[in-house]
């Protein structure tokens, strides 16, 4: 495993916020685009959790039902629901070895925005999860799930609340964060790019983070999932496979 720093957070701290206020364009990552989805849709019945082209959520069994995710203007509003026992989970199927998730974003003070990899046929690790890229306003951490805290026989360890030097030195392996300066309430143009062993984070263009780690390397990547703590935006959803 090996992390990658991109930039100091000395040097980070001189630089200006990540604004623009028009986004670059794009280039557009090598391969097959599997899916694109701008949400230009509408529910059938308002208050309903519809959200069409493939995708799905955790609400049935997360929310007891209730609505988490909504179609609004040509984008999706995720809001946790006040009694759901989780974290809200958008889901979509991928399939790829190496490949690039690209996505507008938008989140306010406190709220975060995850981008998870996962494989629910691999029995090893708890739910399937592979890796992640976390963002907050003011930092950017990926984690290599699949051989890091997702494993079973290491999840037990945490859940267990061992505090052994072996296991917080494994763990940091496993992790990279990396400091960002982003503005509450801003529309964001992210990227994730998987490949090989290595995942990179970009944001409006610029690199932003990257970490190589074992466990990203899992040949199938079968969904993602857009998993947000509190609330958040999302619009313009591309998934490319390389591999």
């Amino acid at each position: 495993m090996r992390r990658l720093p991109i930039v100091s957070a000395a040097l980070l701290s001189c630089l200006p916020a990540f604004a623009f206020a028009e986004p670059p364009a794009r280039t557009n990552p090598p391969g097959e685009l599997q899916f694109a989805d701008q949400f230009e849709r509408d529910e059938t019945f308002p208050g309903k959790e519809e959200l069409g082209e493939g995708w799905t959520t955790n609400s049935p069994w997360r929310a007891k039902g209730h609505q988490q995710v909504d179609l609004v203007e040509g984008s999706i509003h995720i809001t946790r629901y006040p009694e759901a026992d989780h974290g809200v989970a958008v889901f979509h199927p991928v399939d790829f070895a190496d490949g690039t998730v690209q996505l507008k974003f938008r989140i306010g003070k406190g709220d975060q925005l995850g981008v998870d990899f996962a494989d629910k046929s691999l029995k090893t690790v708890h739910a399937g999860h592979l890796c992640i890229a976390n963002i907050t306003l003011d930092k950017l951490v990926i984690n290599d799930s699949k051989t890091g805290r997702m494993d079973l026989k290491i999840r037990d360890r945490i859940l267990a609340k061992e505090k052994s030097p072996e296991l917080t030195q494994l763990l940091k392996e496993k992790s990279a964060v990396f400091p960002l300066k982003l503005k509450a309430d801003t529309w964001y143009q992210l990227q994730i790019q998987i490949t090989g062993n290595q995942m990179t984070v970009s944001i409006d263009g610029a690199e932003v983070g990257r970490l190589e780690s074992e466990g990203i390397a899992h040949p199938t990547k079968k969904h993602i999932a857009l998993a947000v703590k509190k609330e958040a935006w999302v619009d313009d959803v591309q998934i490319w496979k390389a591999k």
